[in-house]
Order: structure tokens, then C-alpha cells, then sequence
């Protein structure tokens, strides 16, 4: 019988509650993984990435109280080396945790963001550059990102202007968000047209290449009844075309707003869609294919209203579906209680929500990101939840049974050096007739304080070949015929430019 973990509990009893697993009627099954040893108070950022290079995931988390803990991955055991590493155990809290690989050298560096409320003034950002997966080094005034004042939300590593260097942007709760350009080596802030430096109280950014031009464009989700922007990038210069697009949703009052962005293929028709977490009621954006959305949440079974937080979609059970995981709360601030939501992807275009209110899920109200951190083929669940007395970040481990299980396929996305992952890019899918069977970015960061710099996951119904299709932004096409997943179980494919990357 599954357990939800409580606020209620102390950690010692919250192992107890949590040591059953299993799933009730219609839910998955899911195990909680360090239990105790994950249940520390004021969790608040969970990124994934593997900063080592040794072919598994590691987890960064962030805390109220400053430090900031990186857990490396052990064969499926994690164990904390933050303060091995260079990276703080105290100060003003962090939040926005993102990974990035910004010089280049085949090691993820880690940005985070300060959160003082009412002291705007002491905000400020943080750069930890990986030092060849030895040493974490703080180098955020050197490169020109320390970005003063910001009360930090989502952070975004990207290539906006296809020069091959990543670029830094910075979500702001309380001013102006900020987009720097790498410079050589160095990032510069971008002002006028080119600059998106929206004023309005940005907590969640989504960046995709919604129209198929070869560039990223921004979606951001405000807060505090502010509209919502999609910034189409028209090669360097954004225009804000969420009013003509009907995606701006004016008329909120302050008790409403967007939080997180989630952007995926829900449907399988090669467009990337948009859901987006709403305090009020929920929104998912169909991509039309033709520079368009339709808003069909009430269709889908997708627009519970309440207080969403973030958003991630993964197909969880591997039938070829992106399924969407919410993290939601009810309660009053202080009092809050998570009541989480998945959504099973029916694959006609409709959600059914699988949760009780007693599962062992309900166990985080901000960040969320699907992982394979076992590499069975299976997508995992990692959420943080940084109110309450008791709270931490949970990992739950996916115990999907064979044959589902194996039927996947992980694909590593590189640059032309075969080091650095380009965020944006885009993997489909085709059958050996040609028809679609999915699609996955590579992530741009985009839900609330999570962020993953990973492989893409692909469920299958079905292990037969297929042919893998990367789109690089800027217009390269890469194109792989009769991939056999079963000869990449437990491990990945990896991608370049120039092809398929062997690997020993």
C-alpha cells in the first residue's frame, strides 16, 4: 500500500511512512530512495546532470540556508561531496539551480541565484565553473554574471544567436529579467530589441523553437497577474507575440499568474507544445505546426484550478506517451500541503490524473524533473518542497516492471566536439514507414527552480528499429537509420553533427 509523506512527521516516522511501496488502484508503483538522508528542511532547487562524466546522473540541491549539496551518483547510491568541491554550506539562500556548459570543455558548470526577500539589493547571482569534475571555482564577477539586485527564478543556459557559445538568462521575480551574451568567454549584458529584458515578475522560462526557424524563442510565465510573454526570436531581435497568438491571458487579478512552463510533444505530431502551471487555472498550448497555438487544457483533462507550481513531462510507464507530472499545494502560505498531480497520457489527446491524495508522491510543491538515474530504462521522479517544518527533495525510484521497463531508448545529444550538450536541440522519432513516434528537447531549463542537462527519453511501444532525426538550431540535421534500441539498453546513443558517437 502506498504512503504519502506528511508534514506531520518527524524523520524517523517519515521513513516508516514511506518504507512501504507499491501503488494503489490506477497509480504507478514508486519507491522513495534516502529517505532520511533526503529529508533535510528548506530543499528549494533540484538540477540533474553528470558534472564528472562517468555516465550517470548527479544531483545538485539547493537550501534555504545557502549551501548547496551535490550529490554524486554512486551506482544509484548519492552521496553529499559538496563541501569537497568548493561549494558553499551557508550564506543567503539559493534558488534556480541550472547547469551549463559555458567554456566549452566537456565539463557542466553550475549557475545559481540568491532569493532575500525585502533586501533586493543583497540578491545576487553565483557561477560555479567545474574545474575537470575535481573542483566546483566561483568565478561569477570574472565572467560578468553576478547580475545585482536579482531575486532569482528560473535560470536559462542557451545558444539564442547560433554562434556555438551557450548564453545566460536570468529570470527575475522583482525586476527586469536579463539576457547576457557570450562574448568570448565573457558575458555581456544584451540590451534594445535583442535584449527581452522583460519587467514583468517571471518565474517560469521556456525556451523552444515553437515556429521551426532554427532559433529559440522565450516563453515566460508571470507571476502577481502580470500576462504572459512569447518573445519569437527573429534572429537576434524578439517581438512579444503572446497577444496576437491569444497566449498573453490579460485580465488576471494579483492572486493569479503563471508559474512554471513544461515544453513537449504531447500529441506526437512533431510540434512542440507548451503546458504551464498557473495560480488559477492550468494551461496547455497546442502547436498548431503553422506559428500557432490552440489552448485546449479543458479538453485534455489538464486545467485544475488551484496553485500549481512546476511542471515536467516523461513517459513514465514507456507506451510511447509523454505523460505531465504537477507539483501543486493547497493550504494557507506557511500552512501549505502538497497535493500532486500525473497525468497519464491517454494518447488521444486526453489526461487521466492517477494520484490519491494518500500516494507516496505527494511529497513536493516546487521543483520537478524526470530522470533515468539507475539507467534501466525507466524515468524517475526527483521534486523538492522547501516550506513547512519538515519538507526536503525526494527521489523515487520508477518500479516499472519488465518488459515495459527496457522498452525505451536514451539519446545523448552533443556538439561538434562531442563534449558539450546544445540546449534546444530537438530528437524525433520515425518507424521504418516513416511515421512519427515522438519527440524530445533537449532541455532549456524552464519549470521552477529545476532544471536537467541529460540525455532525452524516449517510451516505446514497440522494440523495433527506427530511424533518430537531431535537429541542431541553426539548421543542422543529423539522421541515423535503423537504430535498434535493444542494443542500447542501458546505455545511451549518442549524437553529433557528424553522426553516431562511438562509444566503448
Amino acid at each position: 500500500m502506498t504512503r504519502r509523506i506528511g508534514y506531520s512527521a518527524g524523520a524517523a516516522s517519515l521513513a516508516l511512512m514511506v518504507a512501504a511501496s507499491g501503488a494503489a488502484a490506477g497509480e504507478p508503483a514508486f519507491t522513495s530512495v534516502q529517505v532520511e538522508g533526503f529529508s533535510v528542511p528548506g530543499a528549494l532547487s533540484n538540477a540533474w546532470a553528470d558534472f564528472d562524466n562517468d555516465g550517470d546522473l548527479d544531483l545538485a540541491v539547493s537550501w534555504k540556508s545557502g549551501e548547496v549539496r551535490l550529490y554524486r551518483n554512486d551506482g544509484g547510491a548519492f552521496v553529499n561531496i559538496g563541501p569537497e568541491m568548493g561549494l558553499p554550506t551557508s550564506g543567503i539562500e539559493i534558488r534556480g539551480l541550472s547547469w551549463g556548459d559555458f567554456d566549452g570543455d566537456g565539463f557542466v558548470d553550475l549557475m545559481g541565484g540568491s532569493n532575500v526577500m525585502g533586501d533586493r539589493a543583497a540578491n545576487r547571482s553565483f557561477v560555479w565553473r567545474n574545474d575537470g569534475g575535481l573542483r566546483f571555482v566561483e568565478q561569477a564577477e570574472t565572467l560578468g554574471l553576478v547580475v545585482p539586485g536579482r531575486m532569482s527564478r528560473q535560470a536559462n543556459w542557451i545558444d539564442y544567436d547560433n554562434d556555438g557559445a551557450l548564453d545566460f538568462y536570468a529570470a527575475d521575480r522583482a525586476g527586469p529579467n536579463q539576457l547576457f551574451r557570450n562574448q568570448d568567454g565573457r558575458f555581456v549584458p544584451v540590451m534594445g530589441e535583442g535584449g527581452v529584458n522583460d519587467v514583468r515578475a517571471t518565474v517560469g522560462a521556456c525556451w523552444l523553437d515553437y515556429d521551426r526557424d532554427g532559433d529559440l524563442d522565450l516563453f515566460l510565465a508571470n507571476q502577481s497577474g502580470s500576462t504572459d510573454a512569447l518573445w519569437r526570436n527573429d534572429g537576434g531581435s524578439f517581438v512579444d507575440v503572446a497577444p496576437a497568438l491569444g497566449m498573453d491571458q490579460a485580465g488576471r487579478d494579483r492572486s493569479t499568474g503563471g508559474v512554471g512552463c513544461a515544453v513537449g510533444d504531447y500529441d506526437n505530431d512533431g510540434n512542440l507544445d507548451l503546458f504551464v502551471a498557473v495560480y488559477g487555472a492550468d494551461l496547455l498550448y497546442r502547436n498548431n505546426g503553422d506559428g500557432t497555438f490552440s489552448e485546449v487544457a479543458a479538453q485534455a483533462g489538464l486545467d485544475h484550478g488551484g496553485h500549481a507550481v512546476a511542471a515536467a513531462w516523461g513517459d513514465y510507464d514507456n507506451d510511447g506517451w509523454l505523460d505531465l507530472f504537477v507539483t501543486h499545494y493547497e493550504g494557507e502560505p506557511g500552512k501549505q500541503i502538497p497535493v500532486n498531480l500525473l497525468y497519464r497520457n491517454l494518447g488521444d489527446g486526453r489526461f487521466e490524473q492517477v494520484l490519491t491524495r494518500e500516494s507516496l508522491l505527494n511529497a513536493g510543491d516546487h521543483g520537478v524533473e524526470w530522470i533515468d538515474y539507475d539507467n534501466d530504462g525507466a524515468l524517475d521522479l526527483s521534486l523538492t518542497d522547501g516550506y513547512g517544518d519538515e519538507g526536503g527533495h525526494f527521489l523515487f525510484h520508477n518500479d516499472l516492471a519488465e518488459p515495459a521497463r527496457s522498452r525505451s531508448l536514451s539519446v545523448l545529444v552533443l556538439d561538434e566536439g562531442g563534449k558539450r550538450i546544445p540546449p534546444g536541440a530537438e530528437v524525433r522519432l520515425f518507424d521504418r514507414e516513416g511515421q512519427i513516434l515522438g519527440t524530445r528537447q533537449v532541455s532549456t531549463g524552464g519549470g521552477y527552480n529545476a532544471q536537467s542537462a541529460g540525455p532525452v527519453h524516449f517510451g516505446l511501444a514497440r522494440m523495433q528499429p527506427v530511424r533518430v532525426e537531431v535537429s541542431y538550431m541553426g539548421g543542422k540535421r543529423v539522421v541515423i537509420e535503423d537504430v535498434d534500441p535493444q542494443a542500447f539498453t542501458g546505455r545511451r546513443l549518442a549524437v553529433t553533427p557528424a553522426g553516431l558517437l562511438k562509444q566503448p
